[in-house]
């Protein structure tokens, strides 16, 4: 396929993708109605501003895609990352409206969706003007990814809230840590995870559940390391 036309598909892409929450009212996060078994709180979910990131998330996503159709020289990596980043954000234009009416199936689809941004990162170049944010876009859907299984787990009563927000927790650290290891010049990655784990920080201290708190800001810490660490043999950028 021509190269221009794969660009010119994302840049679209991108924006039905930043399309989907105008449509479906915007998400700030589950409903315990939408589970049988409710419970007064999930302490991997962040705080309700910390949604409001996907707004930056958005923009930035067009406008590097913009600049990928006008200045493809200046993004020769967005041709590679086209297929992932693609399946990325065709998905990610219906998850709103599932994660409303639907949220197994909303978690199951953000699983391929942060799959896809994250391979799609590694496919980017070192330009920080073509990965940044593919990167930003990354590190929210891992944490999110983990916030809606613990979400699930615990909404169907497989495991009690704290249990299941802290094997999940524990679970995107290990994800984050590596990923960042691997591209660690990609630092917008780093910064969606991080943001993510403020917000549940945030929402920890609110409910004075230190503990979730506390595992979380010990995140923190390793998420901003990450890039110090080297890995085997793929260490990039």
């Amino acid at each position: 396929m021509n190269d221009r036309i794969i660009r010119l598909a994302i840049l679209i892409l991108a924006v039905g993708f930043a399309a989907s929450p105008i449509i479906s009212n915007g998400f700030g996060g589950f409903y315990r109605e939408s589970f049988p078994v409710q419970v007064d709180r999930w302490p991997a979910q962040p705080v309700g501003w910390a949604f409001s990131i996907w707004g930056l998330i958005y923009l930035a996503l067009i406008a590097t895609a913009a600049m990928a159709v006008l200045r493809p020289a200046a993004t020769p990596g967005w041709s590679r990352a086209a297929l992932p980043l693609g399946l990325s954000l065709f998905i990610g234009m219906f998850w709103i409206e599932a994660a409303m009416r639907a949220p197994v199936l909303a978690t199951v689809m953000i699983l391929p969706m942060a799959a896809g941004a994250v391979m799609a990162m590694r496919r980017l170049g070192p330009a920080w003007r073509e990965h940044a944010a593919v990167g930003l876009y990354a590190g929210w859907l891992t944490a999110a990814s983990g916030v809606a299984v613990s979400v699930v787990l615990t909404g169907h009563g497989v495991l009690p809230p704290r249990i299941a927000a802290i094997a999940l927790i524990g679970v995107v650290l290990l994800v984050a840590v590596a990923v960042a290891a691997n591209r660690p010049a990609i630092w917008t990655y780093r910064a969606g995870v991080i943001w993510a784990l403020v917000g549940v920080i945030v929402a920890n201290l609110a409910a004075r559940d230190w503990l979730i708190a506390g595992i979380c800001a010990a995140g923190v810490m390793m998420v901003m390391v990450a890039h110090r660490l080297v890995p085997l043999d793929t260490k990039r950028g």
